[in-house]
Formats: structure tokens, C-alpha cells, sequence
């Protein structure tokens, strides 16, 4: 049995995405092993990352610094009349890695390749429909004519991606969603540049 404040660790853990009990017990037996300076970052750092860093007003993607936008929003250069939805930031990232994509994003916020038809509660999808319709009411000066669902090709992404669709298309915008190259079942995070970028390219 371990002690209170090692279990009450490997509890905490446990909460991440991935990581089982034996996994976070890794973890806190790690952290034993290391020293009182990398403890003290460690701690400093989530503190850092409650404190300074926060969402985008119009996005949803994560960013520190002044103001209500993060830094593809607020770039006067940006392409807005191209809108790219991301399931997650580390999505946006991958797809910003490849240099082929120059619109504005939205971060839905959760895994919509776990969608289910009857729980979007996790969803933006309300906060969605809302930034097509009138994106200047949230600070973005934007005239959208293509909507890219750029959500992870699984079986579940397909149905997130058909209701997306469905709850858009009134809405008088041209949807399409990333072409070939991603095999289906993918995680967009994990796929190499120019498979991305083909998939950009090709998108319908």
C-alpha cells in the first residue's frame, strides 16, 4: 500500500489522456528520484501555465501575451475568408507546420473522433455556428467562403464531420474536408508534413 501522498499522485495522473494507474505510478516514483531544482520548475512551470497562458477570444488555440488573440488571428495578413476546424491545438499546430495553409482556424476543443450523435455537450459546436455567422461580433473582421473540417479520418471523425456538415451547410459556405493522403483511422498530430500537406491540397 502506498502512502497517502504518493497515491494521491499517482490519482492525479491517472486523470491524464493515456495514463493508467501503473503508468502514473511510474511517474511518482520518477519524481522521488528527482531533485528538489527540477521539483521546484516543474511546479514553477504549471503554475506558468495557469497564470499566463490563456484561449483565444475568437479560436479557441491556447497563446501567452497581451490581448484577446492569439497570434494567427490577430495577423492582418491571414486569409479570412478560409476557416480550418481542428479537433485539438496540437492539431492546429501540425497543420500550421506545413506552411500550406493560410486562413484562420477553430479548436473544437475536444476529440470529436470519440463523437457520439447524442453527446456533443464537449463540443464548440454552438460557438462554431456562431463565429461563420457573424465572426465580427467576436472580434475577428472575417467573410468565410470554404470551411475546412480538418477532423482525424476514424469512424467516429466521420460522424462528427457529417454533423458538421449537415448543421453548416444552411449557412450558404462552401465545406470540404481534407483530401488523400491520410489513411483512414490517423491521428492528424501524427502525420508527416507532406502527407498534410497533399491532404491540404486536395481537400473537397
Amino acid at each position: 500500500m502506498y502512502s497517502k501522498s504518493i497515491q494521491k499522485l499517482i490519482e492525479l495522473f491517472s486523470k491524464f489522456p493515456t495514463v493508467g494507474s501503473r503508468t502514473a505510478a511510474r511517474f511518482v516514483f520518477f519524481l522521488m528520484k528527482t531533485s528538489k531544482e527540477e521539483i521546484d520548475d516543474l511546479v514553477n512551470s504549471i503554475s506558468a501555465l495557469k497564470n499566463n497562458v490563456k484561449y483565444c477570444g475568437f479560436c479557441f488555440n491556447t497563446f501567452e501575451g497581451e490581448g484577446d488573440f492569439c497570434e494567427i488571428c490577430s495577423n492582418p495578413i491571414r486569409d479570412k475568408t478560409l476557416l480550418c476546424v481542428v479537433e485539438k491545438e496540437t492539431d492546429l499546430t501540425t497543420l500550421e507546420q506545413t506552411k500550406k495553409y493560410k486562413g484562420l482556424y477553430f479548436v473544437l476543443g475536444n476529440r470529436a473522433s470519440a463523437f457520439k450523435k447524442e453527446d456533443v455537450k464537449g463540443l464548440r459546436i454552438k460557438e462554431l455556428e456562431e463565429r461563420v455567422k457573424s465572426s465580427e461580433k467576436y472580434g475577428i473582421k472575417a467573410d468565410f467562403k470554404e470551411i475546412i473540417i480538418a477532423i482525424n479520418p476514424t469512424a467516429e471523425g466521420e460522424a462528427a464531420s457529417l454533423y458538421l456538415e449537415r448543421l453548416l451547410g444552411p449557412l450558404g459556405v462552401k465545406i470540404t474536408r481534407l483530401g488523400r493522403g491520410l489513411p483512414m483511422g490517423a491521428e492528424l498530430e501524427y502525420a508527416d508534413e507532406e502527407t498534410l500537406s497533399s491532404a491540404l491540397e486536395t481537400r473537397k
